[in-house]
């Protein structure tokens, strides 16, 4: 049996075709949609996970070769976490969320894992750890799709950005391809394909035409934004080839999660301490306060977390200007709460756009701590992020040589009134629909599994 699979940056989701229409398999407590979030007690426990998992497959001698080092440290850490032989040790979705919520200091927790991939400079090791979180969470997922569906799952289509890093071109996009196909195999799949995630959106969109269009498709996912530039219409859906009517692509990593970053960093660190001074006079340097953030890069987040940094931490608490304010720093970073922080940049930047106040709710760092944020906090801290989104798009119209009939959005991020003023502000008076925000490129992937798996 095939499936349509958007391993999101946000979210994942799963999509099977039920006669002509695109049915969403539940996967978390009846909810179609589960956040892309794992938890563990210990980062050698996904290995463990998996390698359990590998028993008897195809895959199995390989991987315990490779990871045979790492496997040979786990008595010792499950002896040290007190860990029995039936404690669950792996958690995704909202039940990651929960225990990190509970126990922050205590495990190893991750967002987002896709946006890490494409990263340049990554040594074997971290590529392999990448790896594995992909094989966790996808088998994790594959048996919870198998367990609604009652069907083995062998074939799959996954969405993929155009381009995974700003940087690194190919080679980032090949090696994060490569991740994610060496993982679905580990987990199961037979058969795995890709599709550009906003070109899936656009399929689902064409399914609809009654008329040939010429549509930019702007998928403003967690990770990334992409746009293409497709023809779409009666006289092309239903052609397994379509490359030719792709005129044009672009993409960036640029997305969801860099504002819910920005909005945090801006919004909510001046109550940490970011734009104070030193009893000097010298304004603090704002590096610590972005690495605190910027949870969808590993370097930094590992930086902010090391040893070296708590004590740097702590040594500069007597020569600052707002000790107060500092030691909710030293306390975010002693109890790793970034992460806990950043969502409440995510649920302002999704409250914000529908009302104009938000109050963020900071009581992990200090009991009663609230910070109001408003619209115009939000267009102040996401200035930067919707220019490049701009930019994408005209990159796309120019690329393609042509004005789009009508821009199609669609992604979490896309139903932003000020990213909707601004393309229109830049792009001119053109049609503008909203597709479904989450489920248009899960429909996409799916329809397109159907026609390459018949």
């Amino acid at each position: 049996m095939f499936v349509g699979f958007d391993y999101g940056s946000s979210n994942c989701a799963m999509g099977v075709m039920n006669e002509e229409s695109v049915q969403l398999v539940p996967l978390e407590q009846g909810k179609y949609y589960l956040p892309s979030t794992l938890y563990t007690h210990h980062s050698a426990l996904v290995v463990d996970f998996v390698a359990k998992n590998l028993q008897g497959s195809a895959h199995e001698n390989d991987f315990l070769t490779q990871r045979q080092a790492l496997l040979n440290t786990l008595p010792r850490i499950k002896s040290d976490l007190d860990l029995q032989p039936s404690d669950e040790t792996l958690f995704i979705g909202r039940e990651a969320i929960n225990e990190y919520v509970q126990f922050p200091e205590e495990g190893y927790f991750v967002k987002s894992p896709k946006s890490f991939f494409g990263a340049i400079g990554l040594k074997q090791g971290q590529i392999n750890f990448f790896e594995d979180i992909a094989t966790a969470m996808i088998l994790k997922i594959k048996q919870r799709a198998e367990d609604s569906l009652n069907n083995t799952l062998t074939q799959t289509v996954i969405g993929r950005p155009v381009n995974f890093q700003a940087v690194g071109a190919e080679d980032s996009n090949q090696q994060a391809v490569g991740i994610l196909e060496r993982a679905a195999k580990r987990a199961g799949f037979k058969d795995v394909e890709f599709l550009y995630e906003p070109l899936a959106a656009g399929i689902d969109y064409e399914s609809k035409l009654t008329q040939d269009q010429k549509v930019l498709v702007i998928d403003i996912g967690g990770g990334t934004s992409d746009c293409s530039f497709v023809q779409m219409g009666p006289s092309f859906r239903g052609n397994s080839e379509r490359a030719h009517d792709f005129l044009a692509h672009s993409g960036k990593r640029v997305g969801g999660n860099d504002l819910d970053i920005a909005l945090s960093f801006h919004g909510l660190m001046p109550l940490l301490g970011l734009g104070s001074t030193f009893k000097s006079g010298l304004p603090l340097p704002n590096q610590p306060f972005w690495q605190a953030c910027k949870i969808n890069d590993v370097n930094l987040q590992s930086q902010f977390y090391s040893q070296s940094h708590s004590r740097e931490l702590n040594a500069q608490l007597r020569d600052v200007s707002a000790p107060e304010l500092y030691k909710r720093l030293i306390h975010l970073q002693q109890n790793k709460q970034g992460h806990q922080l950043v969502q409440q940049g995510e649920a302002a930047k999704i409250a914000l756009s529908s009302a104009d106040t938000f109050d963020c709710d900071l009581g992990f760092l200090n009991h009663g701590l609230t910070e109001n944020l408003s619209v115009s906090d939000l267009a102040l801290a996401v200035q930067s992020s919707i220019e490049q989104i701009v930019t994408l798009a005209k990159q796309a119209i120019q690329d393609a040589a042509t004005t789009p009939d009508v821009i199609y959005l669609t992604g979490g991020s896309a139903q932003s009134p000020l990213i909707k003023a601004a393309l229109n502000e830049h792009l001119g008076n053109i049609t503008m629909l909203n597709g479904d925000h989450f489920g248009s490129v899960t429909a996409g992937l799916t329809k397109w599994a159907s026609m390459v798996f018949k």
